[in-house]
């Protein structure tokens, strides 16, 4: 049995694992997009150049978000035919996910053929591979099969694959793979994203069985959630400041499907508490829009605090004041709101999306404050604001930054530091043959690595891209 590393090796983004057994049965685990701009436009398009998509038998998707998801739909363009397994919440949310990328794209190949027409010496350089359409992605979802947390089900002779909960995100799991082969059995597990322990709406990671191989990720290796108040405490002051003692607008960039919802539903606390000034909060997302209504079809998913404010409130999100901008022609019109106002657009790491176009307007706005709440992979356009750059270039344009850049990590759906230590403690040193380090940043990986190995885990792997390890 062979295990290969095809993303999300020594960097967070871009997650896609490939497990070959002996009976030459091929999974893949994720199929996720590399969201790292360093890494863009370096070598041709091919997220796929260490397997043949026809090759595999199934995939198994870990959760919805795109560094996880994002390149499904290109792998059954180059000739996959198999299912995508996972729970139904991951479904739900991932068509949705999938299919607003593909409209991205469309609009992107556009973008890029005017170009060519315009230019074409320059233009020669630009590609549009891997930029799928909605009706690629739509056809994928359709090859989507569901089970449900803690059921074992069945993949082939002597293969079977069983989903934990790991809080993170609505339906995101750690999947556990069980392999007999030659007589023995062998119990290989991917942990996706880590969740945290008592994080508003979903409940944190369960305990997990041993297990004889083990993938961690790493995204908060090496670091601690710095925030020591609550979540709803600090969006509660940043609103103050922002809002009501300047007053002016404040901005907050969110992943559609998971930030955009925690935000929310922490908003309707304060507002059930009398804690939130009355002023407009513009949802400017149409994927939110639809990852909310996902939210709310799965309540048995949510924690327990989050299903009792349900039983109380009546609703998980809505509150007075609230407004959703489903059209762009709406969206630019919020240019024209002069109270104090609160914008949650996406995308979380402004690369794309109507967050732009609020951060244009406002970026040279003293009286605005862009509040970060979620990670921001290295290169691009909210790590820059984090790193406090006094300038920055959008749509070929540079602009200088003289609005509030807030950065807070008590949003954070990745388990920290400590967090990880004990999610892997779950596992006995003398039992577990080997662990793997991904989804993380290289320095902060080694760190982790040796504090592992100090606490007794002698095989602990830093993989590369294309690594292949037998187990």
């Amino acid at each position: 049995m062979k295990l290969t590393f095809l993303g999300a090796a020594q960097q967070v983004t871009g997650s896609m694992y490939l497990l070959e057994l002996d009976s030459d049965y091929r999974i893949l685990i994720d199929c996720g997009v590399n969201m790292e701009r360093q890494n863009r436009g370096k070598v041709p398009f091919n997220p796929f150049q260490h397997f043949d998509p026809k090759s595999i038998n199934v995939v198994l998707l870990t959760h919805a978000h795109i560094d996880h998801s994002g390149n499904i739909p290109n792998l059954y363009g180059m000739g996959y035919e198999g299912q995508v397994v996972c729970t139904t919440a991951t479904y739900q949310l991932t068509r949705l996910l999938l299919h607003d990328s593909a409209v991205l794209n469309e609009k992107r190949k556009k973008r890029i053929q005017d170009f060519k027409n315009k230019d074409p010496k320059r233009g020669a350089k630009l590609s549009t591979q891997g930029l799928y359409g909605t009706k690629l992605a739509d056809e994928a979802s359709d090859h989507f099969f569901t089970i449900a947390f803690h059921q074992e089900f069945r993949l082939a002779v002597g293969v079977s694959v069983k989903f934990f909960p790991t809080g993170h995100l609505l339906g995101a799991a750690n999947i556990l793979l069980t392999v007999e082969e030659g007589g023995k059995k062998k119990t290989i597990l991917f942990s996706g994203d880590v969740g945290r322990k008592n994080y508003p709406l979903l409940p944190g990671p369960i305990t997990l069985p041993q297990v004889d191989y083990m993938l961690c990720e790493t995204t908060y290796a090496g670091r601690e959630h710095q925030a020591e108040a609550l979540p709803e405490t600090i969006l509660e002051d940043v609103i103050r400041r922002t809002c009501v003692d300047k007053p002016g607008r404040l901005i907050i960039p969110a992943f559609s499907a998971g930030r955009t919802q925690t935000v929310l539903y922490l908003l309707n606390k304060l507002a059930s508490e009398g804690r939130l000034p009355s002023i407009k909060v513009f949802v400017d997302s149409p994927l939110a829009i639809d990852s909310t209504k996902t939210y709310e079809k799965f309540p048995k998913l949510l924690n327990e605090e989050a299903q009792r404010f349900l039983r109380e409130n009546d609703e998980l999100f809505d509150f007075e004041n609230l407004v959703y901008v489903k059209d762009a022609k709406q969206s630019r019109q919020i240019d024209n709101y002069y109270e104090p106002c609160i914008i949650l657009s996406a995308a979380g790491m402004m690369e794309g999306g109507r967050i732009q176009h609020h951060i244009r307007q406002n970026i040279s706005n003293n009286y605005c404050t862009i509040f970060i709440v979620g990670y921001n992979a290295e290169g691009t356009l909210g790590r820059q604001l984090m790193n406090k750059r006094q300038q920055i270039e959008m749509k070929g344009k540079s602009y200088d930054v003289e609005c509030q850049v807030e950065v807070t990590d008590a949003f954070s759906g990745h388990a920290s530091h400590s967090e990880l230590v004990e999610f892997v403690g779950q596992q006995s040193p003398e039992k577990l043959k080997c662990l793997f380090l991904v989804h993380g940043e290289h320095d902060n990986m080694l760190k982790f690595k040796q504090e592992l190995q100090n606490r007794g885990y002698a095989n602990v792997e830093v993989p590369g891209l294309g690594q292949t390890y037998e187990l």
